[in-house]
């Protein structure tokens, strides 16, 4: 059988989770699909997908070779693409994982600076925040503030996110404003569980200040948190960049307004190879260039420009 046919079935279906859509979409019968996945577990001497009736998914073997061949078929189909074009452009679907915060005008703006340059290009995004396996659930990027990096992926690094702590105007007219950081001890916290779920912020540098606050929610998705934030729950970290528009609306307002509140790196994580798709290297070098996240960050613009001193990032 004709083995480079059967790594695109391979990969087609680790893709599109199905054999019957592979099928049709390459033009194979149904039999001579599984036929050709047969072939390719024959030769590598092991099982490359679980099945049932109603799920395919790839079997730890399949997602170890998938990552293998994978930039491997890219690489052959940009290079016939090379051969007859002038130019190569990128194209595809682009699959990425982010934070809910990020879905907002600015960044869907940067999306279409970029599909006005690449419109062959296709968006598949998910916002859920969890955590997820890029391999086998085919993920070409994700976008990350707080992250461990899997073995076979790298970071790079895009710009800097000002968290700050915000409340509900309504609710700071019912308790009184903080003065200062040790009128925080035990309130109310709305904590995002990959920052500061336990609670704790952290003044001044590694010699400094504990507070803790009492988290009566916590969740990985910003958006929940920033909504009962709005109705007046209790205090909430979330990226300045995410509240600005609350703020400016007076639908939540900037505790200790005075303080430089803790600044965290956005990172960019992909699969660590010695060849990246077109779509996805394309895409980093926007994201990361003058007209990229840093700059749509910068124009939404920090509230507290003459802050001072104030709290660090929390430890792990």
């Amino acid at each position: 059988m004709d083995t480079l046919l059967g790594l695109r079935v391979f990969a087609a279906i680790a893709e599109h989770k199905s054999f019957s859509a592979v099928a049709d979409r390459l033009g194979l019968s149904p039999a001579m699909t599984s036929k050709h996945v047969q072939h390719i577990e024959a030769r590598v001497g092991a099982r490359l997908f679980n099945r049932n009736s109603r799920n395919v998914s790839l079997t730890e073997a399949g997602a170890k070779y998938l990552q293998t061949v994978g930039p491997l078929l890219d690489g052959l189909a940009e290079a016939e693409a090379q051969l007859t074009t002038d130019t190569l452009s990128p194209r595809g679907t682009l699959k990425m994982s982010m934070p809910g915060w990020i879905s907002n005008p600015a960044f869907a703006g940067i999306l279409l600076a970029y599909h006005q340059l690449n419109p062959h290009v296709t968006f598949e995004l998910d916002l859920s925040g969890r955590k997820i396996n890029m391999v086998e659930e085919g993920f070409d990027l994700a976008l990350r503030v707080a992250f461990n990096l899997d073995e076979g992926l790298i970071a790079r690094k895009l710009a800097d996110v000002t968290f700050q702590l915000v409340a509900a105007p309504s609710y700071l007219d019912r308790v009184g404003r903080p003065q200062s950081p040790d009128d925080l001890a035990d309130a109310p916290l709305l904590a995002y569980s990959r920052v500061a779920s336990d609670g704790r912020i952290r003044f001044g540098g590694s010699d400094g200040l504990d507070v803790r606050l009492r988290p009566v929610m916590v969740s990985g998705t910003e958006d929940i948190l920033q909504c009962a934030a709005i109705a007046g729950m209790g205090y909430a970290m979330l990226p300045n960049w995410a509240t600005r528009d609350d703020v400016s609306a007076g639908r939540l307002e900037v505790v200790l307004p005075r303080v430089t509140w803790p600044t965290l790196q956005i990172h960019a994580i992909y699969a660590d190879r010695s060849y990246l798709p077109a779509k996805v290297r394309s895409f980093l070098d926007f994201l990361a260039g003058a007209d990229g996240l840093a700059a749509a960050m910068q124009t939404r613009g920090h509230l507290n420009p003459d802050a001072e001193a104030g709290p660090q990032p929390p430890t792990r």
